[in-house]
């Protein structure tokens, strides 16, 4: 079963009960990605450890404007 099948007999199921429809597939993808980046910087200061994401790259990028290669 597709996940456009498993949608279609969910929100059936949902008008049948008089429930409330659920999201469309896709729907919450970006911001579970930035909550689980989130979470990982989260981890990261509470384990003390440099948190890695997108300031790595602008110092990088900064750093070598400066500098030059």
């Amino acid at each position: 079963m597709s996940i456009t099948q498993q949608y279609l007999l969910d929100t059936y199921r949902a008008r049948q009960h008089g429930d409330p429809t659920p999201p469309a597939p896709g729907t919450h993808d970006w911001q579970a990605m930035r909550e689980l980046a989130d979470h990982r910087r989260f981890r990261a200061a509470l384990t003390v450890r440099p948190a890695r994401g997108r300031d790595r790259g602008r110092i990088r990028a900064a750093l070598a404007r400066l500098f030059g290669r």
